[in-house]
């Protein structure tokens, strides 16, 4: 591809990357400060099955949101979101196979491994990461939240490590990102998705929903938030290659990032109330 046009692809494809990211975690974390802030009005008077409300303003409109606690009968519009997800996704990687795999950013991989076999393993790496994650929350392991991330985190460390054997650093540091970005799209079309969609066929059917698929839709919608801060570090980690992936230290590093990003995500988590 000649340099000027491969500039501008890579510019754009870039900016849309952004743009889909900021509006899919902005939509996360707009339903978490929901989820917090529903409140019952002061005089407890709310429709028959209604769970509280939330009154917000914003560019000079009042807006009322309501949690119900079921319905009877579906809306005549009902919103989904979830192609932020895909597009976020879609353009991630995009974006890897324009920088690091027709960029040559694959090349100087450690132990002799040729860039082809890097890229193909690199590959199989974002291919397995979701199956490998599911298959732990859905085991034993996963019935204890403490447990299965202690588990997460671990494969998460083995995975970086491994990478790093077979490709620069820079590139494993990056395809941490695009495993832990797919894990989060995969969430969102193979379990949130098919979740509410089941939800929905149960009450246009009148059968009682399946909850304890709800819950695992439920966990994964979670988790989604509390990697998205990990993504987000491993999208600007390349401005500062000493305190991320050119340390020696880098697989430690990116291990006190997680932890950071996921204690940063469980604070706001909790913290968004008001």
């Amino acid at each position: 591809m000649d340099f000027n046009v491969s500039e501008w692809v890579n510019l754009l494809t870039r900016w849309l990357h952004l743009i889909f990211g900021i509006s899919w975690i902005g939509q996360t974390y707009l339903f978490i400060r929901m989820e917090h802030s529903i409140q019952m009005p002061p005089d407890g008077k709310v429709a028959e099955g209604s769970a509280g409300q939330m009154w917000m303003v914003h560019g000079g409109g009042f807006f009322v949101v309501e949690k119900l606690t079921g319905l009877k009968k579906l809306p005549f519009k009902l919103h989904w979101f979830k192609w932020e997800s895909f597009f976020t996704w879609l353009t991630g990687i995009i974006l890897l196979g324009l920088v690091y795999y027709h960029g040559g950013l694959m090349e100087d991989a450690p132990n002799g491994i040729s860039a082809g076999k890097s890229i193909l393993i690199g590959i199989a790496a974002i291919i397995i990461a979701w199956p490998v994650y599911e298959a732990v929350w859905r085991s034993p392991l996963g019935k204890n939240e403490f447990v299965g991330a202690a588990v997460c985190f671990i494969l998460l460390l083995a995975a970086a490590s491994g990478l790093k054997q077979v490709m620069p650093a820079r590139a494993a540091f990056f395809h941490i990102g695009a495993m832990l970005g797919t894990i989060m799209v995969a969430n969102v079309w193979m379990l949130i998705i098919p979740a509410q969609k089941q939800i929905i066929r149960m009450i246009e059917s009148g059968q009682p929903p399946d909850m304890q698929r709800a819950a695992r839709a439920r966990q994964s919608s979670k988790q989604n938030s509390y990697n998205s801060w990990v993504v987000i570090l491993i999208m600007i980690s390349n401005h500062f290659p000493i305190a991320t992936y050119a340390t020696k230290y880098s697989v430690w590093m990116l291990g006190l990032f997680v932890l950071f990003g996921w204690l940063g995500a469980k604070i706001m988590r909790d913290g968004i109330k008001h």
